[in-house]
């Protein structure tokens, strides 16, 4: 009787349903609910505006997380220090036990890795429409959750029970000093009252309360579910093993529903002196697939998912963000317990993608694990690159580039919470149908940029291709070799068409610096504003010298006399420049100040500037880089300058045309600015663009001009020819001068000379001023400008200009090859050809201009 009582014959339609859960052949399983606490993200939605406006929260590791005092050195053999001074740390969390039910006792007896926890599972079950665990499947409703060591409080709190061997050292050391045992009776006792005082007494919930697996546990029992909750241990691949085997528990059917993510709260001495031990932790910058990758800046987080069936959810009527297609776990073998392998990662990929039932290069956007070690980022990138490559037939050889990226240029190292918040940043990515920006990428790795690259870094957020699947793949590893790797993919059926106004803004606004402005009635009042800051500016993580940079703008009174500005992107930075501006003013330096990047001074009725154009001596850029993500315009600028990432960027052909390409843009966004200029000066190649702002050229006509100027220099200038910087006047140069062909190219200051002409020649005058004590500067220039040896430039130059249309010229311009203003009684044609091979005027052009 009990056994026929167990035995259940299903109707047709559980035949059905059954069959589909039984099935392993390109699994869909729905992700219906996510929740997240992460350094400045309380949930999805902020941290993804966090990842579109690339946003990092890293900042100084705050006293009271990790005295910097007791651990750090930037001496890395340093026993028991660490070398790095940065975390991102979540800011002002308050877990409410009232409304949870838990009380004081409880509370205080648990790691808060538990509370953070069950905050994150019940917001994940609201986001899902389960509110206060209400419908839920209770008996088929599991947690698995990813973690590692519990946290940090709870391994804080066994120092409570170590009291035994400090006072048995302390004792021994008192009494080898000769000191009584009364008195060490009595220091003892007053020691052992300071020294438990911070920790909560052992009771009959301290065991329970910092256990790893009871924190699934207790998430279980506060909502009454059955299906089983337990941590699962994959060091950095926790999270992401957690969310895989919810999978599986879901595909056989043994779970309804699976709350599965990730909780990491350590940033403590064990794990910090141990990664950099290892030398896995960042001294500055983090960088992520990028060729100065050296590490990684750790964070803490909490991260869920509540994960369905694809048919039960659809039945259920839920949303759903995306779905889970594919999933793959492995090891690395007899590779190394902490060094990354590819043939290990690569297993785990391909698994995933077996099971998905499509190919790995359908996917248009790779979450990494992305921890900025160089051995970590190459492996990653090798197996990626390795799995689509190995897709490619004879049919399918031209595959889009898929673009990476990893969430912890934004969060750090989130460890055991890592790759649920990669996950989440994906499942948003393919559900806002928005490939997202890679942030902390400014020089992107070897294996993106050479040998035909499969994979590339975003600069900014776009829409997803119309042409290309919903697809990201999400991947992280841990420790002991462990990989795991999961296929998304998004339901859209209608693909959008534009950015909302909100994420456009988001996309565009993302600054590599900021600028802060103040103002005061006085000085004093400004020192006062500049000393208020100072106190706290330490504090700050990068991003909040952003929202600082636009609280300030926001609360400036522009009329208001006494001004200051500092350019600045970092905590420590910011504090360095305030000290020395509140130096500056107490001196009371206006004029003379020489600080970068400080400025001060007093409101004046009359204000004239100048701007002046630079030569060929100039960075080369051949796009707008971040300026062109916030001025659009800019796009169309270099649509029309065509300039071609195959050549080499210190080519004259290239640069003398990606440099004034650049000149215009800089004016257009000071026009934006509304700031202009009463006169200018164009050194050597800048006098076009000084002619541009003039109203001589259009954009066109004075961009065509450089890229005849440069080809002509470039294909018929003496390539052999040299040239140098000699530390003094032009007389004394002149005095130098051998009778080779070499001349004077430039008078820059009284004190800077610059010289052009054949090799020996140049050497021949440099060793003349060596030998006179007179310093000297070989310049790393492709060709002898401004001497007889471009001569041969000037013909085709001359046959270009002939039939160009020079317009009026509108503004004052002070020409660097007559040293004069320009009128409109200059034969402008003559003066580009002479230029060609005429000294530059600077020095002369400068006395006038301030004339």
């Amino acid at each position: 009787m009990m056994i026929i009582a167990m035995l259940h014959c299903p109707q047709k339609s559980d035949n059905q349903k059954i069959n589909t859960m039984f099935s392993d052949s390109n699994p869909q399983i729905a992700i219906v609910g996510m929740s997240c606490q992460y350094p400045d993200a309380k949930n999805p939605q902020q941290l993804w505006e966090n990842v579109l406006a690339k946003r990092q929260a890293f900042r100084r590791l705050p006293q009271e997380r990790l005295s910097l005092d007791d651990y750090f050195s930037p001496d890395k053999s340093t026993p028991d220090a660490i070398y790095s001074q940065q975390a991102a740390v979540i800011e002002g969390y308050d877990f409410d036990r009232i409304a949870f039910r838990v009380v004081g006792s409880t509370f205080r007896a648990a790691d808060l890795v538990h509370w953070l926890a069950l905050d994150m599972a019940s917001e994940a079950l609201k986001d899902a429409n389960f509110v206060e665990g209400e419908n839920l499947p209770n008996e088929t409703t599991g947690v698995l959750l990813g973690n590692t060591l519990t946290g940090e409080f709870s391994r804080a709190n066994t120092l409570h029970l170590r009291w035994p061997y400090v006072r048995r050292v302390v004792a021994s050391h008192l009494i080898s000093q000769g000191i009584s045992d009364e008195e060490i009776r009595v220091f003892l006792d007053k020691l052992e009252v300071k020294y438990k005082e911070p920790f909560e007494p052992i009771g009959e919930e301290s065991l329970a309360g910092n256990l790893s697996n009871t924190i699934a546990g207790r998430i279980c029992n506060h909502f009454n579910l059955k299906g089983g909750g337990y941590s699962l241990d994959g060091a950095c691949s926790s999270s992401l093993l957690a969310v895989a085997n919810a999978c599986n528990q879901l595909l056989t059917g043994d779970l309804d529903l699976a709350l599965a993510g990730g909780v990491d709260i350590s940033i403590d001495p064990f794990e910090l002196v141990g990664f950099a031990k290892a030398g896995a932790l960042a001294e500055k910058e983090m960088r992520v697939y990028d060729k100065k990758s050296a590490g990684f800046i750790p964070g803490e987080g909490c991260g869920f998912v509540v994960l369905m069936r694809y048919e039960d959810a659809l039945e259920q009527q839920k949303r759903i963000y995306g779905l889970i297609r594919g999933w793959g776990i492995s090891s690395d073998g007899n590779g190394g317990m902490t060094r990354p392998e590819v043939d290990g990662q690569l297993l785990a990929v391909k698994r995933a993608y077996k099971r998905a039932g499509f190919g790995v290069d359908t996917v248009s956007y790779f979450e990494g694990h992305g921890t900025g070690t160089p051995v970590g980022d190459k492996v990653e990138l090798e197996v990626i690159s390795h799995a689509i490559k190995d897709t490619q037939t004879e049919q399918n050889l031209s595959i889009p580039k898929a673009v990476i990226g990893s969430i912890k240029a934004n969060i750090g190292h989130t460890k055991a919470a890592a790759g649920i918040a990669g996950l989440i940043k994906a499942t948003i990515a393919i559900y806002r149908q928005i490939i997202p920006p890679t942030t902390g990428c400014d020089t992107p790795h070897d294996y993106l940029t050479k040998n035909n690259p499969i994979l590339q870094v975003n600069k900014v957020g776009k829409l997803w291709p119309s042409d290309r699947y919903l697809r990201a793949g999400v991947s992280s590893m841990g420790f002991g070799g462990i990989n795991t790797h999961i296929v998304l993919e998004g339901l859209g059926s209608v693909r959008r068409q534009r950015l909302t106004e909100n994420e456009h803004s988001l996309i565009t606004t993302y600054q590599d610096t900021e600028l802060l402005l103040f103002s005061g009635k006085t000085k004093e009042d400004l020192k006062t504003q500049l000393s208020h800051l100072l106190g706290f500016s330490y504090k700050l993580s990068y991003a909040e010298i952003a929202d600082l940079s636009t609280k300030l703008n926001e609360n400036l009174d522009k009329n208001l006399p006494v001004r200051a500005a500092i350019i600045t992107n970092k905590a420590d930075d910011l504090s360095s420049k305030l000290e020395k501006l509140i130096n500056l003013i107490n001196e009371e330096n206006e004029t003379n100040q020489k600080l970068p990047d400080i400025f001060w001074g007093r409101k004046q009725q009359e204000i004239k500037i100048g701007f002046l154009f630079p030569g060929q001596s100039a960075p080369v850029y051949l796009n707008g880089g971040i300026l062109a993500d916030l001025y659009s315009e800019l796009n169309s600028l270099y649509d029309l300058a065509q300039l071609s990432d195959n050549e080499k960027t210190l080519s004259t052909k290239i640069a003398q045309t990606a440099i004034v390409t650049a000149t215009i843009a800089g004016l257009k966004i000071l026009d934006n600015f509304g700031i202009k200029a009463d006169v200018s000066i164009g050194n050597s190649l800048g006098e076009l663009s000084a002619l541009y702002w003039s109203g001589v050229f259009d954009e066109s006509s004075v961009i065509r001009l450089a890229k005849v100027r440069g080809k002509a220099m470039a294909e018929l200038g003496d390539s052999t020819g040299k040239m140098a910087s000699i530390s003094t006047n032009e007389e004394t140069v002149r005095s130098l001068l051998n009778g080779r062909i070499v001349v004077v190219s430039g008078v820059n200051s009284p004190t800077q000379t610059i010289i052009s002409g054949e090799e020996l020649g140049v050497h021949n005058v440099i060793k003349k001023a060596t030998k006179k004590g007179i310093k000297t500067v070989s310049l790393p220039v492709s060709h002898a400008f401004h001497s007889p040896l471009v001569a041969k430039a000037v013909k085709p130059l001359e046959k270009y200009l002939q039939n160009q249309v020079f317009n009026p010229i509108q503004k004052s311009v002070i020409s660097t090859v007559t040293g004069r203003l320009l009128t409109t009684e200059n034969d402008l044609r003559s003066l580009l050809l002479r230029q060609v091979t005429s000294p530059v005027r600077f020095l002369g052009s400068c006395f006038l201009s301030s004339g």
